[in-house]
C-alpha cells in the first residue's frame, strides 16, 4: 500500500455507502480500495464512510481505510469531507428514510459537495430526453405501461417490444414481446431469467395481459418499441460509454466498451452471457472500415449530448454516468439507458482514468466551496 502523506491543499474525499452489521459497511469492497489506492497515490486523503458514521455536526468522523493487503479495513477517525462520492449500493437502500435525511444534509452543507444524489428512473431519463429536440430522436418510442390496451396502441405500429422495469438494473426484469399476426397464439412473451430465457405463448391480449402481470407483480414498468439492433457473428450488441466530468467539471467520455449479446439473451449484459468486445473492431467487422469509424466518432458527440440533457433536466449536480447506446442496421444511434452509479469497466485504459477522474471532478468541486 501506498503510504504517502495527503497532501493538505487536497480535497478530503469520501465514498458514501451504507453500514452493514456483520461487514461493517455495505458495496463493492474492490471497487473501494481501487479508488483509495488511486486517492493516496495521488496525494488525497480518501476514505468510505457510511450515512450512519457521517455525523455533519462533527469536524472528525469516522472513516474506513484498508489494510496493505486490502483484506481488512479498519475504522479510524477523519476530517469531515469537503467532497462526497455517493456509492449507496442500491434503490431499496437509497429510499430508506435515513438515507434521504443524510442526502438531503449534505446538498445543503454549505462547505460540502455530493454528487449524483440518487440513481435515475427509466420513465424520467425518457421523458426528460424528450424535452430537446436534438436528443429525442435517439430515443426509441416509450409509454408507461398501464394496461392491456398500452400493448395493442403500441403493437399497431411496432411489432416487437421491450417491456422494462422502471427501477430496473443489470437487466433484470426484462421482457420482449413479439406480435405474430398469422400463428394460432400470435403473442410471444419473452421472459429473461439469470441466463435462460422462458418464452410464453398467448392466444389473446387478455391472457398476455394477465402472464406479464404475475411477471412484474407490483414494479413499474415501460413499454418500448424493440430497434432492430445491427449484429455480429450473428448476435445483436450495443455500446456501453462511461461519462465523467474532467478536472475543469466539463462532461467528457471516460472510454467506450461493447457488449455482445449472450447465446439467447434478449439483453447484452454480461451477467446474462453477454460479452466484452472491442468497439472499433466489432463495428468495423459489421459495417466495413469507413462506415465503422464513422459511427464510433458519432458516439462522443451523441453521448455527451445526452448527458448534458439529463443533467440539465433533471436538476441534480451529476459528475458521472454509464450509458448503453444500440446502434440500429443503417449505423443509427440508440439511448437505451444511464446509469448514475456506474459498475467499473473492465477495460484496463478505461478504469485507470476513471478513478482518476472521480479525484479531478473532486478538486474542481472542492474549489466551488472556497
Amino acid at each position: 500500500m501506498n503510504s504517502r502523506i495527503p497532501d493538505p491543499s487536497k480535497p478530503v474525499i469520501a465514498i458514501l455507502t451504507t453500514s452493514d452489521r456483520l461487514q461493517q459497511f455495505r458495496g463493492n469492497r474492490t471497487n473501494f480500495r481501487d479508488i483509495i489506492r488511486t486517492g493516496k497515490e495521488l496525494g488525497y486523503l480518501v476514505y468510505v464512510v457510511t450515512v450512519r458514521d457521517l455525523k455533519l455536526e462533527e469536524r472528525v468522523v469516522t472513516g474506513y481505510v484498508p489494510s496493505a493487503s486490502g483484506k481488512l479495513w479498519y475504522a479510524i477517525p477523519v476530517p469531515l469531507p469537503q467532497v462526497i462520492y455517493n456509492r449507496i449500493p442500491n434503490r431499496e437502500e437509497e429510499e430508506k428514510a435515513p438515507v434521504i435525511r443524510k442526502i438531503a444534509e449534505c446538498l445543503a452543507h454549505p462547505e460540502i459537495q455530493l454528487y449524483n444524489p440518487s440513481f435515475f428512473n427509466k420513465w424520467n431519463l425518457f421523458e426528460w430526453l424528450k424535452e430537446s429536440k436534438a436528443t429525442s430522436r435517439h430515443v426509441p418510442k416509450t409509454r408507461r405501461l398501464r394496461s392491456a390496451a398500452t400493448l395493442t396502441a403500441m403493437l399497431k405500429n411496432h411489432d416487437s417490444l421491450y417491456l422494462k422495469p422502471e427501477k430496473g438494473k443489470a437487466g433484470k426484469g426484462i421482457m420482449r414481446l413479439r406480435y405474430r399476426p398469422d400463428t394460432l397464439l400470435p403473442y410471444r412473451l419473452q421472459i429473461q431469467g439469470g441466463k435462460k430465457n422462458t418464452t410464453y405463448k398467448a392466444a389473446s391480449v387478455d391472457r398476455l395481459w394477465a402472464r406479464i402481470g404475475r411477471e412484474k407483480g407490483t414494479s413499474r414498468y415501460i413499454v418500448q418499441q424493440a430497434i432492430v439492433l445491427a449484429t455480429h457473428r450473428g448476435r445483436p450488441f450495443d455500446l456501453r460509454v462511461l461519462l465523467q466530468k474532467n478536472g475543469r467539471g466539463a462532461w467528457a467520455v471516460t472510454g467506450i466498451g461493447a457488449r455482445l449479446a449472450g447465446a439467447r439473451s434478449i439483453t447484452t449484459h454480461v451477467p446474462r452471457g453477454g460479452s466484452i468486445e472491442d468497439p472499433s473492431s466489432m463495428l468495423e467487422g459489421t459495417f466495413g472500415a469507413e462506415q465503422g469509424a464513422l459511427i464510433l466518432k458519432n458516439v462522443p458527440t451523441t453521448a455527451l449530448l445526452i448527458a448534458r440533457q439529463i443533467e440539465r433536466a433533471s436538476s441534480m449536480m451529476l459528475g458521472e454516468m454509464s450509458m448503453d447506446l444500440g446502434v440500429d442496421e443503417e449505423g443509427g444511434l440508440w439511448f437505451f439507458e444511464a446509469n448514475s452509479r456506474p459498475m467499473k469497466f473492465d477495460e484496463p485504459a478505461i478504469r485507470k482514468l476513471s478513478l482518476e477522474r472521480i479525484f479531478q471532478y473532486g478538486t474542481h468541486l472542492s474549489r466551488l466551496t472556497k
